[in-house]
């Protein structure tokens, strides 16, 4: 749809309502391969397969979480498909037209440290593969710079720099790219399982593990109780969901290219519940193959194709787990800041200026490598930032709006969602109590017992949705810019 007369502030060609809607159903389930098919992925398959103790803990575990998100996915998907918006814009409903300025940033400042997290993992596949020869791994043990080893930080400005190359031409090169590099990493990875398998003889499911290893290996995962045990199940279902909080906000990113909801559905269902379960499965299969080949737990798959006997099946391995990991860059750490950024300043900073932005913070922060630390930790944290805001405007959209939604004053400063000078008081009320609770009192101090962080996402969306529903109901007899 055409906007007519639409604020300068709140307008630019990148934030308009979705023109052209070419993707698919397989467009779409390659969303989800992109996203999910990465070391990063990987890593965090295979520790939380280490933490259900069993084959079937690990179905039930990795499922019911997999159908949680398939749901909450369909949710924000289809205000995507119906509106047009990404979701900044989307944001403009429940925060106001500049307020929503504020999920946008916290938006675009997670999908940073994302974005650097991925672009380490990506390069240390090269890094793995190189220190293969004596020279580079002398070189590798001997040179140090901003903490870490300089051939790291080399291979990292690298895989940085060639991600910058993907934008160039916006989101339909994305698309193209995804729809390559998602299935590509599928096959690499179906290769390193089998060629383990072959080599291992047995194909099990961690039951050739000793507890006691799976006890050692998870001490630091995040995750309360022991492998196997029902509050071991429960944190790994629940760390899954959260893993994809980033996306829970800003799928409407993509989702509002959809040809119809009929293809969301389909590229969801095969792209979600299905593929993750399978992705799972083939990640503890390699994990427990790989155990009995090599006699240790190899959480990185690029540990893994590093041990290789064969260099060209290793440079072959590499080079895919780069790429893959490359696109969810792409999907999930570009295009989101990209749009973020821009709906800040819409008449200074176009899709690809944002992204270049949210790369040259990444950068800034590898030095620091915020993202080392255990793959629960980090995804518990980073992702319960983001709960608060997804609870605001899910409940915002079905809830108070009943998915009726006015696309056109999104883009009017003195509309239907100026609110009070174009902040929704509400709505921040909502997100501070919100967050307070997901992540500042359970990261910050010792208030909440231990277990609050592994659901602080959860906490975050159904006390800030909860709020904000009560702060709408109250007020709902007054008019909406008023309220």
């Amino acid at each position: 749809m055409s906007i007519r007369d639409p604020s300068p502030s709140l307008y630019n060609e990148d934030l308009a309502p979705a023109a052209e809607r070419k993707w698919g159903a397989f467009s779409i389930f390659n969303v989800w391969t992109s996203d999910v098919h990465s070391l990063w992925g990987y890593y965090l398959a295979a520790s939380l397969f280490l933490l259900c103790g069993s084959f079937v803990n690990f179905v039930i575990a990795i499922g019911i979480g997999s159908l949680v998100i398939f749901f909450l996915m369909s949710l924000v998907g289809n205000a995507g498909v119906r509106t047009g918006v990404p979701f900044p814009v989307l944001a403009r409903a429940s925060f106001g037209t500049f307020g929503a300025n504020v999920p946008a940033l916290v938006r675009a400042v997670v999908a940073c440290f994302w974005y650097g997290a991925q672009t380490a993992a990506a390069s240390g596949a090269i890094v793995a593969l190189l220190i293969r020869n004596e020279s580079l791994l002398a070189f590798h043990q001997n040179s140090h710079m901003l903490g870490h080893s300089t051939l790291e930080l080399i291979c990292y400005v690298i895989v940085w720099a060639l991600q910058l190359l993907i934008i160039q031409r916006g989101m339909e090169t994305v698309r193209k790219f995804q729809d390559w590099a998602g299935p590509a990493v599928w096959i690499m990875m179906l290769i390193l399982a089998v060629y383990l398998v072959v080599k291992s003889g047995t194909f099990s499911f961690g039951s050739e593990i000793p507890r006691d290893v799976l006890i050692e290996k998870t001490k630091d995962a995040g995750v309360p109780g022991e492998p196997g045990s029902f509050a071991a199940l429960a944190a790994v279902a629940a760390t899954w969901i959260t893993y994809f909080a980033a996306l829970y906000l800003n799928f409407c990113d993509f989702s509002r290219y959809a040809t119809s909801e009929k293809a969301l559905r389909k590229g969801n269902l095969w792209g979600l519940p299905i593929n993750l379960l399978a992705f799972c499965l083939v990640a503890g299969v390699t994990t427990t193959a790989a155990f009995t080949v090599y006699g240790e737990v190899l959480l990185h798959p690029e540990m893994i194709s590093a041990k290789f006997d064969s260099w060209f099946l290793a440079l072959l391995a590499a080079l895919t787990f780069a790429v893959a990991t490359l696109g969810i860059n792409v999907v999930a750490n570009f295009v989101s800041p990209a749009f973020d950024f821009a709906n800040v300043f819409p008449r200074q900073i176009n899709f690809k200026r944002g992204g270049y932005i949210a790369a040259l913070i990444a950068l800034v922060l590898y030095p620091f490598a915020p993202w080392e630390t255990g793959a629960a930790h980090f995804v518990n944290f980073i992702g319960s930032t983001m709960g608060p805001i997804f609870g605001i405007m899910m409940v915002d959209y079905y809830l108070i709006r009943k998915s009726q939604l006015n696309v056109e004053a999104l883009y009017h400063e003195n509309g239907e969602f100026r609110f009070q000078n174009g902040w929704h008081g509400n709505a921040f009320i909502a997100f501070a109590v919100g967050a307070l609770f997901s992540s500042i009192l359970p990261t910050f101090t010792s208030i909440l017992p231990d277990w609050w962080g592994t659901y602080g996402w959860f906490f975050g969306v159904a006390i800030g949705g909860a709020i904000y529903f009560v702060l709408r109901m109250g007020a709902r007899r007054k008019p909406a810019f008023a309220s």
